[in-house]
Formats: C-alpha cells, structure tokens, sequence
C-alpha cells in the first residue's frame, strides 16, 4: 500500500506539472490538446488539472484510498463521453483524432477498474458531511448537468468564444465533475466531500483573478455569464476555504 501512496502521488506531481504547463502556455502541455485554442480554454484545462491533481496527492499523501472512488468515477464519465465524440470526428474525416478516442479509451478502462476496486475500501473518516456543503454538492450537480448539456450542445454559456469541438469536451469534463459531487452526496462522509472541495479550491485558485480582470472590458452580451461563473468561483472557493481551514469540526488537523 506504500509504493501505491507513492504512486498516487507522483500521478498527482505529474498532472500538477501539466496543469502548469496549460495554465502559462507551455508548449509541452498546449502541444497534447488535439486543436488550436485561446488563453482561457487553456486556463480552464489546466484548472481541471489542478484539482483532479489536488485530489491525487491528497489522497496519496493520506493514505485515504476510501476516496478515490468519486474521483475514478468522474474521469470514467469524461473519458467515455470524450472517447466517444473523438471516435465520432475520426469517422467524419478526421482520423487525425484517432488516437485520442483510443486514448479516452484506455483511460475509461483503467478508471472503471479503479472505481470497482477503490469502492470497497472503507474511510477511515467516519464524520458525516456538514449540511452546508451538501446543500452546496446538489446545487454543484444541478448546475454541471445543465451546464455540461449546454455545452455539449455548443450552447454560448461560457465568458468566451469557445472552439466548437472544445465546447464539447468541455461539456464531457461538466458531466464528469457532476457525478464527483453526486457520488459524495450518495455517501456522505467527510472525507468524501474533502477531496471535491480541494479539487474546487484548486480549480478557483486557477480562475478567479484571470476572471475578475475582464470584468470592466467584456462586452455586454457574455457580462452576465462571466458574473454567474465568478460567483460560482467565489462561493465555492468560500466553502472550502471555510470547511477545510477554518470550521473546527472539519478543517485539517482537527
């Protein structure tokens, strides 16, 4: 169980790597998105990465593999509904994106096996989520499905001008995150709830002061969708802050 401690965590090193890579534009890591995109997609990828890395090294780090069902859940969902889109643009005259179906492929597999296993392990947690934070999951779960759909649909939700095909795989990633939170409302521990609200934190601390820049300068038809997204920022990166460092019941070390 040690070298798999040390394994999870190196996972979560390495993707932090790659969150860095997107967040500042590194070649390295922009070079492996299968299409040209703009700053802020590449600022949404790499907050992705920052919290499912988050995750990883907490996890590692604590030995809690209780946990790592709803994370192995969530990259399930994603790779599969990625996968299939990828395979779906291969067969209409892009086989260059072939690869990547195969890719999403591998990962639904490993991920799969990763849930069926992890999902007998106990937490050694046995403190029940606070009520707040579950409120704030169902309203999380409500508003990923909805936003994913949108976005699977190419619906204009997000502050700006997205790829089509990004928007799609994007709205992937919004149904993945939603079964995260779904799954940590099913089993409502606080180990459960901890590792998504690190992955939040991470993903806010990515996003909130690119997002709050543009405010005075965006044009008024996406100003109301970059308000709704930094709110959704603040008030998530608020509860984690509050439950993981603040709240005496539930913050680190307690």
């Amino acid at each position: 169980m040690k070298m798999l401690r040390y394994a999870t965590v190196l996972s979560g090193l390495v993707i932090l790597l790659f969150a860095i890579g997107f967040i500042f534009q590194i070649q390295f890591a922009t070079n492996l998105w299968p299409w040209q995109d703009g700053r802020y997609s590449y600022l949404f990828i790499g907050s992705i990465l920052a919290a499912v890395s988050a995750a990883a090294i907490w996890i590692g780090w604590t030995g809690e593999f209780g946990a790592l069902p709803a994370g192995s859940l969530n990259i399930f969902v994603i790779a599969v509904t990625a996968s299939v889109y990828f395979f779906q643009l291969a067969r209409n005259g892009r086989p260059e994106l072939l690869p990547f179906g195969v890719a999403g492929l591998v990962s639904a597999v490993v991920s799969g096996a990763a849930f069926l296993w992890s999902r007998r392990l106990p937490l050694s947690e046995a403190r029940p989520t606070p009520t707040l934070v579950k409120v704030s999951f169902g309203i999380f779960v409500a508003s990923l499905i909805f936003a994913g759909g949108a976005l699977i649909f190419r619906l204009p939700i997000f502050p700006w001008k997205l790829n089509p095909d990004s928007s799609v795989i994007f709205g992937c990633i919004f149904l993945g995150d939603a079964f995260y939170f779904l799954y940590g409302l099913f089993r409502p521990r606080w180990h459960n709830a901890r590792g998504q609200l690190l992955s939040f934190l991470a993903y806010d601390l990515v996003l909130i002061v690119p997002f709050l820049g543009p405010i005075p300068t965006v044009e008024s038809a996406s100003l109301i969708s970059l308000i709704v997204y930094v709110a959704v920022l603040v008030y998530s990166g608020a509860l984690a802050v509050y439950y993981l460092f603040i709240n005496p019941q539930t913050r680190f070390g307690s």
